[in-house]
């Protein structure tokens, strides 16, 4: 999938093209993140939308990857649960999921997500980018689906002085524009939700146009899988990954 919008022609960063990786969600899915970064080309930069944990056996070495290679990262709802052991409005699997999280993150790692601000308001040259897990009016709980109304849409986005507006949480692709501003969600890295079960992420090209384009990866489910039944994690985290659900 391939999709331009034509802003305002402005010069970038360095008077030239910038490529940024956009992810979200890699929820403790060290396969599906490696695979993401392997197929990714060179960029110039790495936005993630938050949960970095949760749900997966590998919390850790995730938070490790995205620290090694210096992502820009916010808070998502499973990463707050992890620092605070607050599992109110997760359903039961999320919970013990979060809470074996808890329990399993080094304290470095609890440090790195204690660390991380709900938003982020990036500036590349002229162009602005505005990131949050869920949305500008609920940064860690709010879920903003692909069919939402434009006129919801509006309301949630327009007291955001942006560009382009990365969102998570919800581990589905979503492509739209609203008054000008491009609101986009790369979908989940470690548990796609859209009956797709590969790895998903976006690259955004900030030039005279700004440009994205969706990029899917096959990865080891199975490796996944096994990883999150033998930490005795619920089975369901483990079967959902081979449908993409």
């Amino acid at each position: 999938m391939f999709i331009a919008f034509l802003f305002k022609t402005t010069s970038t960063q360095n008077g030239g093209r910038l490529k940024i990786g956009i992810i979200a969600d890699p929820h403790s899915n060290l396969a599906a993140l490696q695979a993401v970064l392997e197929q990714m080309p060179k960029v110039d930069d790495i936005i993630c939308a938050g949960d970095l944990v949760g749900y997966g056996a590998e919390p850790n070495e995730v938070i490790d990857l995205v620290k090694k290679r210096g992502m820009r990262a916010v808070l998502g709802n499973h990463d707050y649960g992890a620092i605070s052991r607050d599992v109110a409005g997760f359903n039961p699997l999320a919970a013990k999921a979060v809470l074996w999280t808890a329990d399993n993150l080094r304290e470095e790692n609890a440090k790195y997500l204690r660390g991380l601000r709900e938003e982020l308001a990036l500036t590349y040259g002229s162009r602005r980018i505005y990131v949050v897990h869920g949305s500008p009016r609920d940064p860690l709980f709010e879920y903003v689906f692909p069919d939402l109304p434009n006129r919801e849409l509006l309301e949630l986005t327009r007291k955001v002085d942006a560009d382009v507006i990365v969102l998570g949480h919800t581990h589905v692709p979503m492509q739209r524009v609203i008054q000008g501003k491009l609101v986009l969600n790369p979908g989940g890295v470690g548990q796609p939700r859209d009956r797709d079960p590969r790895a998903s992420y976006m690259l955004l090209t900030l030039d005279d146009e700004i440009s994205v384009k969706h990029e899917r990866v096959e990865y080891d489910v199975e490796k996944t899988a096994k990883k999150i039944e033998a930490a005795g994690l619920p089975s369901e985290l483990a079967t959902r990954l081979y449908f993409g659900w």
